[in-house]
C-alpha cells in the first residue's frame, strides 16, 4: 500500500523516507496540525519541548484513530519546533522516532520555527496517513 523510497543517489536521511508513494485508489487522511493540549485545553509541558512532543504524539494517535488508521499507516509529516538550537530539534526527533512513526520510515521534514499558534506552545506535526481498508 505504501512504498517507500531512499534514493541512492542521495546522502541516506537518518530516519526517514525521501520519497513515500501511495497507489491511486487508497484513502488518505490529512491531518491537522497536532498540538500539545490535554483533553481539558490545557497546554501539557510548558518550557519542555520533549513533554510537549510525547503529547503531541499522543494527540496524533487520537486523531489517527478515530479515522481508523494508526501511525504505522503515516506517510509524510511536518514536524514543527519552536527553537533555533539544533539539539532541541534533535531532542523533539528523538520523540518521534520512539513512537513508532519513523517506522516504515516515513517521509518527514523538521522544522525549527519562531512561533507556533498557542501559548507556550513549542511543538506542532501535520500528518497525512493511509486509511487501511
Amino acid at each position: 500500500m505504501i512504498r517507500r523510497v531512499t534514493v541512492p543517489a542521495l546522502f541516506p536521511p537518518p530516519a526517514y523516507s525521501h520519497v513515500s508513494v501511495v497507489e491511486a485508489g487508497t484513502r488518505l487522511a490529512f491531518l491537522a496540525g497536532s498540538v500539545p493540549l490535554g483533553p481539558d485545553g490545557a497546554l501539557v509541558g510548558p518550557g519542555d519541548p520533549v513533554r510537549q512532543a510525547e503529547q503531541v504524539i499522543a494527540n496524533l494517535r487520537e486523531q489517527l484513530d478515530a479515522v481508523s488508521s494508526d501511525l504505522a499507516h503515516v506517510v509524510t509529516t511536518d514536524v514543527y519546533v519552536v527553537s533555533s538550537e539544533p539539539a532541541v530539534l534533535s531532542a523533539v526527533w528523538s520523540v518521534v522516532e520512539a513512537s513508532g512513526l519513523s517506522t516504515g520510515p516515513h517521509s518527514s521534514t523538521l522544522i525549527g520555527v519562531a512561533c507556533l499558534g498557542y501559548t507556550g506552545q513549542l511543538v506542532e506535526i501535520t500528518a497525512t496517513a493511509v486509511v487501511p481498508e
